[in-house]
């Protein structure tokens, strides 16, 4: 037997389980107005890209449950922090009034905001950020740190394993399996942490 883990099969008969970005993303936006955010804007990674427009996707869906629409059309560019930094200078020109910023990933994430600080804005206070992957690495180095979707990759992985064994005990389970991210709130939105 076989089970395939982050990326789905093509075949519908295969047991997949993935990241349930869609609702990680969704998670992210309702954060956000959870603090009070109304102005929001998204980023995201290449369009052509799987989990760009899967994150992007839960984003917008989170907002129009709340009867808002994105401050500006989403922004498609690369997974860098060179892109964040450029779509900081693309949004504050489009629309200096956003209050949050949700990224795709946290590498795009900790471009932006140093993109934001260098233009004057203060995260939180002026503008919230979120980004999407929760590396540890780019979170911690994010001035002030970053807020993030974690896909629980441990959990993916254990969960993965419990279907191979129910496999093997001679009960597949056919499909795509969703497993549910978390978020993880650090000063990026606010926790409390000096600016």
């Amino acid at each position: 037997p076989v089970v395939y883990a982050f990326m789905p099969s093509t075949d519908p008969t295969d047991c997949s389980i993935v990241p349930d970005e869609t609702d990680g993303a969704a998670r992210a936006v309702r954060h956000l107005r959870d603090i009070g955010r109304e102005r929001l804007a998204l980023v995201a990674g290449p369009e052509r890209h799987h989990s760009a427009r899967a994150r992007v996707d839960g984003a917008v869906a989170a907002l129009t449950a709340d009867g808002l629409a994105p401050a500006i059309e989403p922004l498609y560019g690369e997974w860098s922090e060179a892109w964040g930094r450029q779509a900081a200078r693309i949004l504050l020109r489009r629309n200096p009034d956003i209050d949050a910023v949700f990224c795709a990933s946290d590498q795009i994430a900790r471009g932006l905001t140093d993109g934001l600080r260098e233009a004057g804005r203060r995260v939180p206070r002026d503008v919230a950020v979120v980004g999407f992957d929760n590396w540890d690495v780019m979170t911690a180095a994010t001035r002030p740190p970053l807020t993030s979707v974690d896909m629980d990759l441990e959990g993916l992985g254990r969960d993965a394993a419990n279907l191979l064994l129910a496999a093997i005990a001679g009960e597949p389970q056919q499909g795509v399996h969703l497993h549910p991210c978390r978020l993880s709130i650090r000063a990026s939105t606010g926790d409390g942490e000096p600016e």
